[in-house]
């Protein structure tokens, strides 16, 4: 079952990430955000190699993994991360994944790192990223699923009040593989990590080929 906050709006999350857009920034530079941030780019960057351009990010925010995974344009619906996004040298582009201002088949690879626990429709939005995507294009994942232990924690500390994660939507393996399946996606690879017990003082650990149902991280290429 997808779990939705009863206040989760487009509206609201873009409201939310204007008002604590460089608190979100500023996480990646603090002890957990050092040590998850580059095993998340890890797990992401084999399953993008070789794809073509232009790249795109759904739900940018301000630019981090696009800038490591050499994303050209990114997509978000608050303006603040978007500034922050282009200071890294991505193209800003503000909307929502609902409605790319985008023409068919014109994006050669499409990233998207949770922004599906945040969009209004995840349904629409996956749709539209069929709509976009040119034949053979690549659709790049990166998922914190629902019933996995770190989803578990995440959604702990949204009952306690975090303003990120009491805002985001539950998303099991389940939910996304049948939304996939709708929109007319295939999975092809996928990569694991944080196979760690969740924590806010994470350590450094390997990335697994495939699917691990108890990673904190996962990565899912589809076609």
């Amino acid at each position: 079952m997808l779990s939705t906050p009863a206040s989760f709006t487009h509206q609201g999350t873009a409201r939310l990430f204007e008002r604590l857009a460089d608190r979100y920034d500023a996480w990646y530079d603090g002890p957990a955000g050092r040590v998850l941030f580059p095993l998340e780019v890890g797990c992401l960057a084999p399953l993008l190699r070789g794809s073509g351009r232009p790249r795109l990010e759904i739900g940018v925010g301000s630019g981090r993994f696009a800038h490591s995974l050499g994303i050209d344009f990114g997509l978000d619906p608050a303006r603040a991360p978007l500034s922050l996004a282009r200071q890294r040298g991505i193209m800003p582009v503000q909307g929502a994944g609902e409605a790319l201002p985008l023409g068919d088949g014109t994006i050669a690879a499409i990233l998207l790192v949770v922004t599906l626990c945040f969009a209004d429709n995840p349904k629409a939005l996956l749709a539209e990223a069929r709509r976009v995507l040119a034949p053979g294009g690549t659709l790049l994942l990166g998922m914190v699923f629902a019933d996995s232990p770190w989803g578990a924690w995440y959604q702990r500390k949204a009952t306690q009040g975090h303003p990120f994660y009491s805002s985001a939507r539950s998303l099991t393996h389940v939910n996304v593989q049948q939304m996939l399946a709708d929109a007319g996606f295939v999975v092809r690879r996928a990569r694991s990590t944080l196979v760690q017990p969740p924590s806010d003082t994470p350590h450094a650990e390997p990335i697994l080929d495939g699917y691990v149902p108890e990673a904190g991280f996962v990565a899912l290429q589809v076609a």
